[in-house]
């Protein structure tokens, strides 16, 4: 579950492949990411590297991030690929607030143009589908 508020650039460590450990195929984007915190949206950061995996990546920052907004928001948001037909992945998503669904809803990511349709709610949830597609496709390219 990544944080809500985390907008991935770039998978990190990445220049070899080899680099890529079997536990990053376990974090919520499929990989590190490395990118921009936009919980303050008129002054986004990047976050330093002591806080991108354990909250950027992961999520659920809330009290442990000096960024995290105060209020109700959403804590995390997680993806599941539903369907791969080649051309079109079926991606699910949920919005998590305190472990419980805030808010959910499917697309497909067409793999030629990484179009995303409906689009998601926010240009956040976009941009981390569109990097676990990413993270997703790398993957199944290595294992083919």
């Amino acid at each position: 579950m990544a944080c809500p508020y985390f907008y991935p650039l770039a998978p990190r460590g990445h220049g070899a492949i080899s680099q890529a450990g079997p536990r990053d195929a376990m974090l919520p984007l499929g990989d590190a990411w490395a990118g921009l915190c936009r919980a303050i949206p008129e002054q986004p950061s990047e976050p330093d590297q002591a806080g991108l995996r354990p909250l950027c990546n992961l999520g659920y920052a809330r009290g442990n991030c000096p960024r995290f907004p105060p209020g109700d928001g959403p804590d995390a948001v997680r993806f599941t690929i539903s369907c791969d037909d080649g051309a079109t992945l079926g991606i699910y998503y949920v919005v998590e607030r305190d472990h419980r669904p805030f808010a959910h809803g499917r697309m497909e990511c067409s793999l030629a143009g990484g179009i995303l349709a409906p689009p998601p709610p926010s240009e956040i949830v976009a941009r981390q589908a569109q990097a676990y597609a990413e993270s997703y496709r790398r993957r199944k390219a290595i294992t083919a």
